[in-house]
């Protein structure tokens, strides 16, 4: 192929240029070599442009700085500068509405970042913000340039920065496609949803040549950094997909369910399912018996749109639920205790997971619908070494600092401090519906009796009988499912069938809820 980047203009009137410039397009459109694109297809990975073309809607792609070179010198770069530098940024649509888009070419210099990469991709972010659109973020790339030294990474910096600065004002959205290695993988980290394909996208600090050098673990790239891990173990990863179209096609749905900024609400969508539809169901699903477990999952489906939702870290801190849904067409971020999974209770990984989803809701306007059935905070000595104060705290802050509508429906437990971090009326949860199965109480009626009663119980002829009566009076003057209700704690039981248009109502109610923080430059979470 003529590389016409190398190749002075020689046409001297305007139709020739013209042709100049398509054939120019031509070249940046289709790469480097056909032997590069085969390299890439060969690893089971899309282009960059092929990645684009299923992300947005068809023909909508604007690129921006397709003729883009770097101007180094030395080590060979002054004999190889191809367009675009190895990133294609620009916008286009999903589903009709703008969105911007930067995708490392790995075919050109292996996607690794330099001065004018990183300058193509802080304008596109620039953009982004100015026009207050989503950016979504395609990662192949093998990190800084090296060749270019310190100014590949003043890049990264700029990246970091820009980042930061839209956090909370734009949904960011990175979608890795490839390794991501060093300060490099720092810039999804402060994103809002990582997604990641198995077997072909990494992300770690150190690789694991430096891991064996260091500790003497042997471990491969996938075992350190591949997709299950970051979505199962450390939690980096918000979603994790087989193949690329499966990855790009959730990212077109969940942008379905965000507004395009903070300034916006999420778009509505014609609903079919009807807002009165009773839900029956729901007496089978949820035994009476608080110590048998059961999938929330299936309250939640029972309970949505056409029982429809976009779980966020699904497989990573199980125990609890976190999820995007419609309810009559507007979307709501559902906050669910799981006690398929360690019977419900929070901990350390459970607590950041939901602190950083009520974040997300309240950043972007989502309203918060909280599902209680939570026996309390995980015991064990690895928990309260791990922080389990300070990372409880974070759910709590939270909750406590989010203006965007917020109704709980306590199902069975709701025990001690658990029950108040769980966007308890007390920290100002604006409704708060329980069924007629709920248990709301400093602790279960089992433990409370041994406290209460310790000296009556021993000694007593016989303990157990003792013991037995005394928790059923116990449970019957405190844990009635109307004593939370008596005290305006609870603002109404109500049939577990008529959920689903409770809640509609309600929501609807305070759709156009305006609440102020104080006046302050931000907040000091607990970290």
């Amino acid at each position: 192929m003529t590389d016409l980047s190398q190749t002075p203009l020689a046409a001297s009137d305007a139709r020739g240029r013209v042709a100049e410039l398509h054939a120019i397009r031509e070249q940046v459109r289709r790469g480097p070599s056909e032997r590069a694109t085969e390299a890439q297809h060969a690893k089971g990975k899309l282009t960059a442009r092929e990645r684009i073309e299923l992300l947005l809607d068809e023909g909508s792609f604007q690129e921006v700085e397709p003729l883009r070179r770097h101007r180094a010198t030395g080590f060979g770069l002054e004999d190889r500068k191809p367009y675009t530098d190895g990133v294609v940024t620009g916008w286009g649509t999903v589903h009709g509405r703008t969105v911007f888009v930067y995708a490392h070419d790995f075919r050109i210099f292996g996607g690794a970042l330099g001065e004018a990469h990183a300058q193509k991709i802080h304008k596109i972010m620039d953009l982004a913000v100015a026009a207050g659109a989503p950016l979504v973020s395609l990662n192949d790339g093998a990190g800084a340039r090296i060749q270019e030294g310190v100014v590949a990474l003043a890049g990264y910096g700029g990246i970091f920065r820009r980042n930061t600065g839209a956090s909370g004002v734009i949904p960011q959205i990175s979608v890795m496609l490839g390794p991501c290695a060093g300060g490099a993988a720092y810039s999804p980290a402060l994103t809002d949803f990582v997604f990641m394909v198995r077997d072909t996208s990494q992300m770690f600090i150190t690789g694991p040549d430096v891991v064996q050098a260091v500790t003497g673990a042997q471990v491969s790239q996938n075992g350190l950094g591949g997709a299950d891990v970051h979505a199962s173990t450390s939690g980096v990863a918000h979603f994790a997909y087989d193949d690329e179209t499966a990855c790009l096609e959730e990212v077109r749905y969940l942008l379905s369910l965000l507004p395009s900024n903070n300034r916006e609400n999420p778009p509505r969508t014609e609903c079919a399912d009807p807002a009165d539809r009773r839900g029956e169901v729901l007496y089978d699903l949820v035994p009476a018996d608080g110590n048998r477990p059961y999938d929330m999952r299936a309250v939640i489906e029972e309970i949505v749109d056409e029982g429809e939702m976009l779980e966020v870290h699904e497989r990573w801190a199980t125990n609890i639920i976190c999820a995007l849904a419609r309810m009559d067409g507007q979307v709501v971020g559902i906050v669910a205790n799981q006690p398929q999974q360690l019977a419900g209770v929070l901990d350390i990984h459970a607590s950041e997971k939901a602190a950083r989803f009520v974040q997300m809701c309240d950043a972007f306007n989502i309203p918060i619908l909280t599902l209680l059935d939570v026996p309390g905070f995980l015991p064990g000595v690895d928990q309260e070494h791990g922080g389990i104060i300070r990372h409880g705290a974070k759910l709590l802050y939270a909750y406590c600092n989010a203006t965007v509508p917020r109704v709980s429906v306590v199902l069975r437990k709701a025990y001690g401090g658990a029950y108040i971090v769980m966007d308890s009326q007390s920290i100002g949860a604006d409704l708060t519906y329980a069924w007629p199965t709920n248990e709301i109480a400093v602790m279960g009626a089992e433990g409370a009796a041994g406290v209460i009663f310790r000296r009556q119980i021993a000694a007593s002829d016989d303990p157990e009988a003792t013991r037995a009566e005394l928790v059923k009076e116990y449970r019957s003057e405190l844990m009635h499912p109307y004593y939370a209700a008596e005290r305006g704690l609870v603002d109404d039981v109500i049939d577990p069938a008529e959920t689903r248009s409770v809640l509609i109502g309600a929501l609807a109610m305070l759709r156009t809820k305006h609440a102020d923080l104080p006046a302050r430059k931000h907040g000091n979470p607990p970290q």
